[in-house]
Parts: C-alpha cells; sequence; structure tokens
C-alpha cells in the first residue's frame, strides 16, 4: 500500500513564456503561410516555424492541413506523449480569439479521407487503401488491441511499418481517441483472421467505449505496511486526454478518527470522508480524483490538478478543516500521470 507524502510542488510550467512568444509572433507569419498553402512552405518559414515550437518544447511535432474547400490548420501535437499533452493544450488555449479563420488543434485529428491515399516514408509509397487491421476486443482493460497489416510491410523496416501503423490510427480515430481506446499494436507480414480496413475501427471503439461512458470505481484489497487490511479504489476509465491541463499530482493524506478492530474507518468517520470526497468531487475539470487508499487510520485521495487554476488553495484550505487529526496535502508534477501506473488494469 503507498500511503506516502511528498514535497509541495505547485509550479506553473516553464514553457508559458515561449507561447506567449509563439501567439506574439503567428500574426507576422500567418499571410506567408497563407499564400503558400498547398504549395509547400519556404525553408526559412519551416525553420523558423519548427524553431519557436521546439522553444515551446523540443519533443512537441506541429503540421499544418487545410486548403481547397477546407479551412487552414495548424495542429501542435506531443505526438501522443502524455507527458506533453498539457504543454501542447496550453499552447491551443491562448490562440487568439480572432482566428483569422484558423482551426488550432492540441492533438492530431481525425481524418478518414487520408484512409484513401497514398503515404510516402522515405523512398516507400504506401497505398493506404490496402491497409487491414485485426482486432481485439479488450473489455477488461476497456482497449481494442490492433495488428496492423500491409502487403508491402515485406520489403520495409519494422520502424516504417509501425510509422504506418500510427499514422493510420490517427486517421481513422484522432490522436486522443487512440491514446483512450487502443492498446497494444502489432505489425503482421500476412493479413490476420477476420481483418478488417481502418474505417470499421471507429465503430468497433464506439462498443468498446459505450459501456465506460460513466466512469466507475474497480475495488480491491491489500495489505499496509503494518500488516493491516487495507482498501484501494480507482477511478476507471481515467484518461490524460480528459483533463489534459491536469499535470500535478496531487496527494491529501486524511486521518480518521473511528476505526474496526482491522483500522479501516466506521461511522462517523465514514461518513464524513464520504463526505470530505464530495467536496473534491466537486471541483470540476480543475482537479481530478483518481484513487483512493485506506488502511490504518489514514486515507489517501490521489488527484491529478491544473497547477494554474488556483485549486490547490482549495484543498489546503478544505484539508484544513478536517476535524479528526491533521490533514496533509503535498503536490509533485506528474504530467505523465506515471503515479497511476501502479493502480491500472
Amino acid at each position: 500500500m503507498g500511503i506516502f507524502r511528498r514535497p509541495r510542488d505547485t509550479s506553473a510550467p516553464a514553457a508559458a513564456p515561449a507561447i506567449a512568444d509563439f501567439w506574439a509572433w503567428w500574426p507576422q507569419v500567418r499571410p506567408e503561410i497563407e499564400k503558400r498553402l498547398g504549395d509547400g512552405l519556404s525553408t526559412e518559414t519551416v525553420e523558423e516555424l519548427s524553431r519557436r515550437v521546439h522553444k515551446i518544447h523540443p519533443g512537441l511535432q506541429w503540421e499544418i492541413g487545410g486548403g481547397d474547400d477546407n479551412p487552414p490548420a495548424l495542429t501542435i501535437t506531443g505526438g501522443g506523449d502524455p507527458e506533453l499533452r498539457g504543454l501542447a493544450e496550453r499552447w491551443c488555449r491562448a490562440a487568439p480569439a480572432d482566428a483569422g479563420g484558423w482551426r488550432f488543434h492540441p492533438a492530431r485529428q481525425a481524418d478518414p479521407q487520408m484512409l484513401d491515399q497514398r503515404l510516402v516514408l522515405g523512398d516507400h509509397e504506401f497505398d493506404l487503401e490496402y491497409v487491414r487491421f485485426g482486432m481485439r476486443a479488450d473489455q477488461g482493460r476497456a482497449r481494442v488491441h490492433v495488428t496492423a497489416y500491409h502487403p508491402d510491410f515485406l520489403f520495409v523496416a519494422e520502424e516504417q511499418r509501425l510509422r504506418v501503423a500510427l499514422h493510420v490510427l490517427d486517421w481513422a480515430l484522432g490522436e486522443d481517441d487512440v491514446a483512450r481506446w487502443i492498446g497494444d499494436v502489432a505489425i503482421a507480414t500476412e493479413a490476420p483472421m477476420d481483418a478488417m480496413p481502418p474505417a470499421v475501427l471507429p465503430a468497433v471503439v464506439e462498443q468498446i467505449a459505450e459501456p465506460f461512458r460513466e466512469p466507475t470505481w474497480l475495488n480491491g484489497e491489500t495489505r499496509t505496511p503494518r500488516g493491516h487490511p487495507a482498501r484501494l479504489d480507482a477511478r476507471f476509465p481515467l484518461h490524460r486526454q480528459d483533463y489534459p491541463l491536469c499535470d500535478l499530482h496531487v496527494a491529501i493524506t486524511v486521518p480518521y478518527a473511528n476505526s474496526n478492530p482491522d483500522r479501516l474507518p466506521v461511522e462517523p468517520s465514514a461518513g464524513a470522508l464520504r463526505e470530505f470526497e464530495k467536496r473534491l468531487s466537486a471541483l470540476g475539470d480543475r482537479a481530478v480524483l483518481a484513487v483512493r487508499e485506506t488502511g490504518d487510520g489514514l486515507r489517501v485521495f490521489h488527484l491529478y490538478a491544473d497547477p494554474d487554476s488556483g485549486v490547490i488553495a482549495e484543498l489546503d484550505q478544505l484539508a484544513a478543516g478536517w476535524t479528526e487529526g491533521k490533514a496533509k496535502v503535498a503536490s509533485t508534477s506528474d504530467p505523465g500521470w506515471r503515479t497511476l501506473a501502479p493502480y491500472r488494469p
């Protein structure tokens, strides 16, 4: 059982000045980009755009799309890396109100039209009409495991095969839904049994996702370091992409005065803990309760919070009002939600 304390860390993201600089520069370069949509940007524009994006974070990627009948769009994304999802979201939310007809995205959007196109990677061109997916539903983890096949996979390296699969997944679902619902991605050089075109994938994901529209709680039992029974409850499913600004892990340790011989809470402490949790649940998208650990006279609430929202001060105030002992609030930056890994099915 992982009841613990962590040092306080409520620092705002260091990338904020770089994001502000980007949007101050954007109106200067936008006319040049608009003139060259469809024809390719100049080398100077590509290099400067890359420099400013990488100043926000070196791991971010950018793409410009649109043209013809579609409005232009700029996407800055972490490429599915949960550590970077919050940065991309902050960049997107800082966009000017007057976008001049542009759309801005913090993750790659679904683009089913691309599934019938050709994808050039290195010196090889893949006709995406021949991509097929084997799909296996994993109800217990709320995931779809995918095996990707293309006849040209026989002739290219493993890295290119995987890049094709990931591109197609993003175009079929959008980057955030890939992160939410896709599990293992394997590569095949022979067509899997019952393989289907990627266009079918959204319907398969919809079937997996439907029972989980409202999150539930998974319950388990373990032991405290002292050998007493402990309870563990984890919210499931809980997706990083649904709380993109919540980069801060917060642990609130609450002692309770009334317990049974196993040192688990009984009334009136059990009711007081429920009321405390109700107030945590009322914080909206500024903080989300992820895990409860209970045992040895303590309950630890694990939350993820938006460090820029002021919610930490509210949590401090809530903890200060607890009457059954001294409640403690500890926080640390965890944009990848790594602390949750041991609690996921």
